[in-house]
C-alpha cells in the first residue's frame, strides 16, 4: 500500500476514501443502527479478551480488514443509541444531518485556533454563535465559542467570573500574577442538585471544592430562593466572598429548571456573575410550548448549551455564550505564530483567545447543517414530542403496581423504583434496584441508569429518542419486570 492510497488528494487516495467510508457506513447500519437489542450484555472482562491482537502490528492488515474487525469487536458491542430501549443517560441518537456534518468536518480537518487553518470554519462558527445569542435573547455585544460540552463551558464561566471578581475586588490580574491571598474566601453558589462540574471547576481553578456552597431545593427540586437568600446573608456575615451564582436549566436526574428570573434578581442585587448551565434544557428555546421555562436566561452573564443532548447531535458539541463579549479579555492571550496582536488590528478573526483549547474541532458545522436541514419549527417539534413521551411514560409508571414513580418529569428524565411488594423497606428496595440494574446491563435488552434519591437506589430513564413510542417504554418496563423477578429469585436463594 503506497502513501497515495492513504491520503485524499490523488485518484488512488480519493477512491480509497470512498471505499472506506462506504464500508464504514455499512458497518454502522448493520451493527449499530439496525440492532434488535441496545446492548450485547458483554462484561468488561469479555470485552477485553477480544482485543488480543497487537494494536501496532509490524505489518498492517489493510483498511477493509481493520474496519471489519472494528465492526465486529467495537460497534457490535457498543450501546446502540438509536435503539428505543437505550435510555440510560443524556446520550442521544444523533440525527442524520449531524452525522453527515461529522464526516465532512473530520475529512476537512480544520483547526479553529487560527484563521489560516480554518478560514470558512472560523467565520461560520461566529455566525452560529451569533444565532445562538439571538436564540437566547442575549443583547448586542454578546459572544461565544464552541466547546466540548457542559464541563468545559461551566469551567470557562467560572474562570471568567473568578478573574473578573479578583480584578474588581482586589485589583489583581490573576492571569499574570495568580490568585490573591484572599482567594480562600471566594465562594460559588449553586443548588444541591447542580452538576458536579461546578465543584470540578472550583478544584481546577485552585479554589477547592469547599468553595462551592450548595442551596437546598424546593418540592419541585429547583433551587429554593428563600434558602438562597439565607445562604447569601450567611456568607456575608461570615466574611465569605460569593462571586458567582450558578443556575441550572435541566438537572441531570430530574431535569429541574431553577427559577432563573429570581436568580438573576439575586445576582444583580449581590453583584454576582450569573451563569446558567443549560447543557440539558437549552433546547427548550427552540420550542413554542416550553421556551417560557427558560425565562430569565437572557439576563445571564454566561450560559452553557450542549448540542449532543436534546439537539440530537453527535458527541462532542457544546457552546459557551457570554452576555458581554468583552469578558473574554480575562482569558485572552496572543501567540506570535497563531494570533499576533496585529491580527486584531487587521480584523482577522481570533477564536483561540476565547477558548481553553488550542487545536479545536469544527463542531459548529453539526448544528449548522442540522438547523439548515431541519428548521426551527420541526426541530422544536422533535423536542416537544420527546418531552411528551416522558410525561406519558411517567403516567404509565404511576399506574403500575410494581413501580414507584418518584417525580413528574420536567424535561425527559423519569426517575422511579422497582417495588414489587408492599411493605418493602428502603434498604431492601435499594438492594433490589442496584442488583436489578446490574442484571439488566448483562441482559442487554434495555439500558437504564441508576441514581440515588433520598439515600435510596433508584432507576432512571432519559428519553432522548424522538422515534421512540409509549409501546417502546412499555416493552422496556416488561424487560425490567423480567429481570426484576430473576433478581428477586437470586436474592432469595442467597439469603
Amino acid at each position: 500500500m503506497s502513501a497515495s492510497d492513504l491520503f485524499l488528494g490523488s485518484e488512488a487516495g480519493d477512491a480509497a476514501y470512498r471505499e472506506a467510508m462506504a464500508r464504514a457506513i455499512d458497518a454502522v447500519v448493520e451493527t449499530v443502527a439496525d440492532r434488535d437489542e441496545p446492548y450485547t450484555g458483554h462484561s468488561p472482562q469479555a470485552l477485553a479478551e477480544q482485543f488480543g491482537a497487537p494494536v501496532v502490528p509490524e505489518d498492517g492488515v489493510g483498511p477493509d480488514a481493520a474496519i471489519d474487525e472494528v465492526a465486529e469487536t467495537v460497534l457490535a458491542r457498543s450501546v446502540a443509541t438509536s435503539n428505543s430501549r437505550c435510555s440510560a443517560h443524556l446520550q442521544c441518537p444523533p440525527m442524520v444531518p449531524g452525522l453527515a456534518a461529522e464526516a465532512m468536518l473530520t475529512a476537512a480537518n480544520q483547526s479553529l485556533d487560527s484563521f489560516d487553518q480554518a478560514p470558512a470554519a472560523t467565520v461560520l462558527e461566529q455566525r452560529v454563535v451569533d444565532a445562538l445569542c439571538d436564540l437566547f435573547d442575549l443583547p448586542n455585544g454578546a459572544d461565544g465559542v464552541f466547546t466540548s460540552g457542559g464541563t468545559q463551558s461551566n469551567f470557562q464561566a467560572l474562570l471568567l467570573a473568578r478573574d473578573r471578581y479578583c480584578h474588581r475586588a482586589f485589583g489583581r490580574d490573576v492571569q499574570a500574577d495568580g490568585l490573591p491571598t484572599e482567594a480562600d474566601s471566594l465562594r460559588i453558589v449553586c443548588s444541591e442538585t447542580a452538576h458536579f462540574t461546578g465543584k470540578q471547576a472550583a478544584h481546577h481553578l485552585g479554589l477547592g471544592e469547599d468553595a462551592v456552597v450548595t442551596v437546598p431545593t424546593d418540592e419541585e427540586r429547583r433551587m429554593d430562593v428563600d434558602a438562597l437568600d439565607r445562604t447569601l446573608a450567611d456568607l456575608t456575615d461570615r466574611g465569605r466572598r460569593p462571586f458567582a451564582l450558578v443556575g441550572t436549566a435541566g438537572t441531570t436526574d430530574f431535569g429541574a429548571v431553577d427559577p432563573l428570573a429570581d436568580l438573576a434578581d439575586r445576582a444583580t442585587e449581590h453583584d454576582l456573575w450569573f451563569h446558567v448551565d443549560a447543557a440539558y434544557g437549552g433546547a427548550l428555546a427552540l420550542t413554542d410550548d416550553h421556551a417560557g421555562m427558560l425565562s430569565g436566561i437572557e439576563r445571564a452573564d454566561s450560559l452553557a448549551v450542549d448540542f449532543h443532548k436534546l439537539f440530537y447531535q453527535p458527541i462532542s458539541c457544546g457552546a459557551f455564550l457570554v452576555r458581554d463579549g468583552e469578558d473574554f479579555r480575562w482569558m485572552a492571550r496572543n501567540a506570535a505564530y497563531l494570533n499576533p496582536e496585529t491580527h486584531d488590528e487587521g480584523g482577522v478573526p481570533n477564536l483561540v483567545a476565547k477558548s481553553v483549547q488550542t487545536t479545536r474541532r469544527f463542531d459548529a458545522l453539526k448544528p449548522y447543517v442540522a438547523f439548515r436541514a431541519v428548521g426551527r419549527e420541526r426541530f422544536g417539534a422533535l423536542v416537544e414530542s420527546t418531552l411528551e413521551l416522558a410525561d406519558d411514560a411517567a403516567a404509565l409508571l404511576d399506574d403500575a403496581e410494581d413501580f414507584e414513580l418518584l417525580s413528574d418529569p420536567t424535561l425527559s428524565t423519569v426517575v422511579f423504583r422497582y417495588r414489587p411488594r408492599d411493605g418493602m423497606t428502603d434498604e431492601a428496595v435499594s438492594r433490589l434496584n442496584a442488583d436489578l440494574r446490574r442484571r439488566l446491563l448483562a441482559d442487554g435488552r434495555a439500558v437504564v441508569a441508576r441514581t440515588d434519591v433520598d439515600g435510596v437506589t433508584s432507576l432512571k430513564v432519559t428519553l432522548l429518542n424522538p422515534t421512540a413510542t409509549l409501546d417502546d417504554v412499555a416493552a422496556m418496563l416488561d424487560v425490567l419486570r423480567d429481570c426484576g423477578r430473576g433478581t428477586l429469585t437470586e436474592q432469595g436463594a442467597s439469603a
